[in-house]
């Protein structure tokens, strides 16, 4: 049977593929498109159902997005706007869950509390691939952005928190709030310190130890992995523990990795982000004829009807408490008000619409257990918990994602931080870099360059680059014609290096050279268009 669901996965792989291309021509996020995607291949006469084991969702899915997610957070810009990461992180979690429970108990026959507070949790966290990947080249201001990511790794681990809690309260019966608050504390700080230290292993052992790119990479695929378990070995949090330990490692990167290890870990990375962000948006069209035909004492309509109404409520309550969130403490403190500007109305609207559910809240719902502790006794409202989760994504996505691009082109939301443009960053960072070289240059290389031309010719070319970089600084229609001139040289390098790469091929069939000096060049030869395509 294994082969079957392993040449079905494969299939899926490649129709996830087939998808993102078609959305990046189309221009649609692509979480909406795989979504549809997986719904319409649902519907295909004898396609086979996937079933998930709940047990291992999490093992497989979470660490890794987690770890990536944090990876590549500003550990600075979090650090600057804490306060809406953080109220809005644990704020927004707690709030919804709240709202979503005692609603649900009110218009859903036979549900109670702790189910509430289960589907609360579930669909409380927005995802930040599906924001993120929808806001792609749009122009929303940085302070939007970082608030949006930052809110995603604490907002998962609050709403997940919650589901262990209420799963608790379900199958036991018993809930607490005193014995959860105190159990709450001790597994977000124990979960962070055992991210940390397992973090600084493994630093000191990249660092000192693991030289060897091959090697490195593996290990930041398995750190995530080691953490999570070891936090959830003693019930503690496995999700704070890779966010926590994720950061670490991203803000010391730079002490472990070379140009080459740094170039193979993000691409890796990339490849696994994908493909399992990609997996669960599938998954998520696949599997919701399943939980249709799954739900029992409750008819179509009326699980639809609860699920288009808990949609909307989540929709409206994220917006109401970003706005509160956004003015609330600006109206009772005035260090806010002097330390942050104003967002104004249009930013908070925006940062509330982008909020889309997604990879998680998927991953929540599927980890449910399928039965009580008996082994016996069904999950209470299972099925309909799962179809109202994936109801939820399913109109987030859709209806947010597709109207998210044109809010912003409507609004035309400006930058409300002063920022100095990603431009002017660039050219004056190469101006006081390039400084820096020219000194070094003439402490220890003086004699070289008056002896040899070749190397004389590094000061004047950095020189020159000085020269036109300063007179850019404070000139605009020069700074536009640097930037001309700029593009201009990148297109040309990159036209030679495919002239380069031609020659290259040639020679390879020839057989003049040995196939492992081809190799190296060509090795080289993308080093150097990395290094153009990133410029």
């Amino acid at each position: 049977m294994i082969h079957h669901h392993l040449l079905l996965i494969l299939m899926l792989f490649f129709a996830m593929a087939m998808l993102y291309m078609l959305s990046q021509r189309l221009k649609i996020s692509y979480p909406i498109f795989l979504v549809i995607g997986g719904l319409g291949i649902s519907f295909i006469p004898g396609m086979p159902q996937l079933n998930v084991d709940p047990d291992i969702v999490f093992m497989i899915f979470l660490p890794p997005l987690l770890f990536e997610a944090a990876w590549y957070s500003s550990w600075n810009q979090l650090w600057k706007w804490r306060r809406s990461v953080l109220s809005l992180g644990f704020g927004l979690v707690l709030v919804t869950s709240l709202a979503i429970a005692y609603f649900s108990v009110n218009i859903i026959p036979g549900f109670t509390l702790a189910l509430g507070f289960l589907l609360g949790g579930i669909i409380s966290p927005p995802d930040a691939v599906a924001a993120t990947s929808v806001l792609k080249g749009m122009p929303v201001p940085k302070r939007g952005i970082t608030i949006l990511e930052g809110e995603s790794l604490v907002n998962d681990a609050a709403s997940l928190t919650v589901l262990r809690f209420a799963i608790a309260a379900v199958l036991t019966g018993q809930f607490v709030f005193q014995k959860a608050a105190v159990d709450f504390a001790v597994l977000a700080v124990m979960g962070v310190v055992v991210g940390l230290v397992i973090a600084h292993v493994l630093y000191l052992i990249l660092r000192y130890w693991v030289k060897a790119s091959s090697i490195t990479t593996p290990i930041t695929i398995i750190a995530p992995y080691l953490m999570y378990i070891v936090a959830e070995q003693f019930h503690w949090s496995g999700v704070l523990a890779v966010v926590s330990g994720g950061l670490f490692l991203s803000f010391r990167s730079s002490d472990f990795l070379n140009y080459h290890t740094r170039l193979q870990t993000q691409e890796v990375w990339a490849t696994i982000g994908f493909l399992l962000n990609g997996f669960v948006f599938i998954l998520i069209g696949l599997e919701l004829p399943v939980i249709i035909n799954g739900l029992e004492g409750y008819s179509l309509k009326d699980a639809i009807k609860y699920a288009l109404i808990i949609s909307l409520l989540v929709i409206v309550i994220r917006i109401v408490l970003v706005y509160i969130s956004a003015f609330v403490p600006r109206i009772f403190s005035k260090r806010i008000r002097e330390a942050e500007a104003t967002p104004g109305l249009k930013l908070p609207f925006i940062i509330g619409w982008a909020g889309m559910r997604g990879v998680v809240s998927l991953a929540s719902a599927l980890a449910i257990p399928l039965t009580l502790d008996d082994k016996l006794t069904p999950f209470p409202h299972r099925n309909l918990i799962l179809f109202i989760t994936f109801v939820v994504i399913l109109v987030t996505l859709v209806l947010q994602g597709l109207s998210l691009p044109f809010f912003i082109k409507w609004l035309k939301v400006e930058e409300v931080d002063e920022h100095i443009p990603e431009e002017e960053q660039i050219e004056a960072i190469r101006l006081e870099l390039g400084k820096e070289l020219v000194q070094y240059l003439d402490a220890n290389y003086s004699v070289e360059m008056a002896q040899y031309e070749t190397i004389a010719r590094i000061k004047e070319q950095l020189q020159r680059s000085i020269a036109a970089g300063e007179s850019a600084l404070h000139h605009e229609d020069k700074r536009q014609a640097v930037s001309t001139v700029r593009g201009l040289y990148r297109k040309i390098m990159l036209e030679l290096i495919g002239l380069r790469r031609d020659g290259l091929a040639k020679m390879h069939k020839d057989a003049r050279y040995d196939d492992e000096v081809i190799r190296l060049m060509e090795s080289n030869l993308d080093l150097e268009e990395a290094r153009l395509n990133k410029a």
